[in-house]
């Protein structure tokens, strides 16, 4: 049985190049997703969305694989990141953030199979979030994306050469939430080394 890994996929999507900025049209994509706000690093919140999340997917996996023998690679972890004020991204204001974390999902994975596989999950580890995961789906379309490797902190360089400088030269404007993609597991993974894919959608300024 070949398993699916959506980073094969779309190899396109989940490999960009480093330090450079590429345009890529991103389809529509499948998630499991949880809601919330404030610092990632201690809010009590993104550590239930992210056990919850991870405890559905792993969840839904071998459900796949048990009833309709079709396995998968669980997706990496992904972030949708927004506020009232953009700027608080680059002064790393993390109390004011709001975000959206995302598990991807194939194209099989029912809403009956993630009620399911919720529930099971739930009972082996409750944690609040639970009641807040759903599984999603949307269309980025045109985005603008680059891999950055080292510490969250250190992407505002990054972020101002994207906001500041590559998207008026060439006519884009914001058109979405500010997108993560991590590849690396935080909890195994120096600070310097960590990959993350960093994604902006936009639209062309007319």
């Amino acid at each position: 049985m070949e398993k699916y890994d959506v980073k094969k996929a779309y190899k396109q999507l989940y490999s960009p190049p480093r330090d450079a900025f590429a345009l890529v049209e991103v389809p529509e994509f499948r998630y499991l997703a949880v809601d919330g706000q404030g610092d990632p690093n201690t809010a009590d919140a993104y550590a239930d969305a992210v056990a919850a999340l991870y405890g559905t997917a792993y969840t839904l996996k071998f459900a796949s694989k048990r009833t309709l023998g079709r396995d998968f690679v669980v997706a990496p972890m992904e972030g949708l990141w927004r506020a009232d004020d953009p700027a608080v991204f680059l002064t790393r204001e993390k109390s004011a953030w709001e975000w959206t974390m995302m598990i991807g999902q194939p194209e099989w994975i029912t809403e009956e199979m993630v009620t399911a596989a919720t529930g099971e999950a739930a009972a082996k580890h409750p944690n609040p979030a639970f009641e807040h995961l759903r599984l999603v789906s949307f269309t980025e379309g045109l985005c603008v994306q680059t891999l950055h490797i080292g510490s969250y902190d250190a992407e505002t360089p990054v972020l101002q050469r994207l906001h500041e400088h590559y998207l008026p030269y060439n006519k884009l404007t914001f058109n979405g939430d500010h997108h993560e993609i991590y590849l690396s597991d935080a909890r195994r993974t120096a600070p310097a080394k960590l990959r993350t894919i960093l994604r902006q959608p936009v639209k062309r300024v007319e």
